[in-house]
């Protein structure tokens, strides 16, 4: 309820929100480039990220010693050999098991390394082994994992669509967002020269699938105020969704938040990788999803208005040039047959009026007398006019002095005998 009372533009913020988030993301793209410069021999684009021994290829060493020991001893011993992009992780409780992974090839020639790890302490050579990890298998992980991250953002857009009533711009703005999510955690991961193995690809792909969450939810908001916010301005309604929901989407971040930054101060070492790419990625995807996404949904409508309002002036201005050629063509017409609009338009107005004054002095049909038939129940004598016209009243016709004609066709002369009507009357009462 904190943030519904603050009086804050959000939407006003988005060119300077995409502005910082478009830095972050410039920064971190040029920061690779240059580690992909910096190796010497020109530009390799293996060397932007430092990849993992998943993507690279390399050797894999699991050794145990007899005693315990610590990782800096193995990484001072292992330092005489050259071993590019080295790490050194504890295995197990006993201070005795150590996972050695390099991205050089040691497999078919270990005798220095195991020379150099018995320089330490005695080496189990029962529980410890040599694993070589082949570049094409490095390839191969990096391609599914690619293809994961499409497949993923596609299915999201296309569910987000038919969530929303296939609006395509809350689908797309979702798109947008994640996709930027991802390059901040790619750039920021290059500017803080971190190893990005299969712990990063993993913390990616959690993100995206947190981010949306938060995401949908602003946009289930804005569409639930659309209708209960009828008449207002588009601009307020965003707004308005995106203070509504600000306090949960601050406190689901928070409680996230705190428990990486535990991971990330007090975890092992496969776990602080792990949790940075979370710590970026989550905070990456909260200040998009409030900041960022709905006002951009803001802007899409905007723009899907203009091109409404474009297309209705095209078609007017269409309207109006047919108009145009159209009087065009009869005043072309006019000029070749010597007559003038006006008497034209004069002549059919003309001819209207006397089709009108023909037809009100048209003889009417002669009036007809109704045929009398007797009530089968009450056995008075009653009127009914001939199919398909209407007759006229037999008193005025008898006074008018048309019953003649009326004798001569068969017709009877009206007798109304009232007194006898209403005897019949009292006796059908009684009965």
């Amino acid at each position: 309820m904190l943030f519904r009372r603050l009086n804050w533009n959000i939407v006003g913020w988005y060119k300077i929100v995409q502005a910082i988030s478009g830095l972050i993301i410039a920064l971190g793209l040029g920061s690779m480039i240059y580690h992909g410069f910096a190796g010497g021999n020109g530009f390799h684009a293996n060397r932007m990220l430092r990849l993992g021994l998943s993507f690279t290829g390399g050797t894999d060493i699991t050794v145990r010693f007899t005693q315990p020991t610590t990782s800096d001893k193995v990484k001072a011993a292992l330092a005489g050999l050259g071993m590019t992009e080295e790490s050194v992780t504890t295995a197990g409780s006993d201070g005795k098991g150590f996972i050695i992974q390099t991205q050089t090839a040691y497999a078919n020639d270990s005798a220095p390394v195991w020379n150099a790890l018995n320089s330490v302490a005695p080496v189990d050579r029962a529980a410890s082994q040599i694993t070589s990890v082949g570049p094409s298998l490095g390839r191969e992980y990096l391609t599914k994992a690619l293809w994961a991250l499409v497949i993923a953002l596609g299915i999201q857009f296309i569910y987000i669509a038919f969530r929303f009533g296939w609006n395509y711009i809350f689908g797309l703005v979702t798109v947008i967002a994640l996709v930027r999510d991802a390059l901040m955690m790619i750039g920021i991961y290059s500017l803080a020269d971190r190893r990005a193995d299969d712990a990063f690809l993993a913390a990616v792909l959690t993100v995206i699938g947190y981010s949306v969450m938060d995401t949908i939810v602003i946009l289930d908001r804005i569409r639930e105020n659309t209708k209960l916010m009828a008449g207002a301005p588009y601009a307020t309604i965003v707004n308005e969704s995106i203070k509504q929901t600000m306090t949960r989407s601050f406190n689901t971040l928070a409680t996230v938040v705190i428990t990486l930054v535990a991971l990330l101060a007090l975890g092992g070492a496969s776990l602080k990788n792990f949790a940075f790419a979370l710590l970026v990625g989550i905070c990456s995807g909260g200040y998009h999803s409030i900041f960022y996404s709905a006002p951009l949904v803001l802007v899409f409508r905007k723009r899907q208005l203009d091109a409404a309002a474009k297309r209705r002036r095209a078609g007017l201005a269409q309207d109006r040039t047919v108009t145009a050629r159209s009087r065009s063509e009869s005043t072309a017409l006019q000029s070749r047959s010597g007559v003038a609009r006006e008497d034209i338009v004069a002549a059919r107005r003309e001819r209207r009026q006397k089709a009108k004054a023909a037809r009100s002095v048209m003889p009417a049909a002669p009036p007809r007398y109704r045929k009398k038939r007797e009530d089968a129940v009450s056995g008075v004598a009653l009127e009914e006019p001939y199919a398909g016209e209407e007759g006229i009243d037999p008193l005025d016709a008898q006074q008018a002095g048309l019953h003649d004609a009326a004798l001569e066709q068969g017709h009877e002369e009206i007798a109304l005998n009232l007194e006898d009507f209403g005897d019949r009357r009292e006796e059908g009462t009684a009965h």
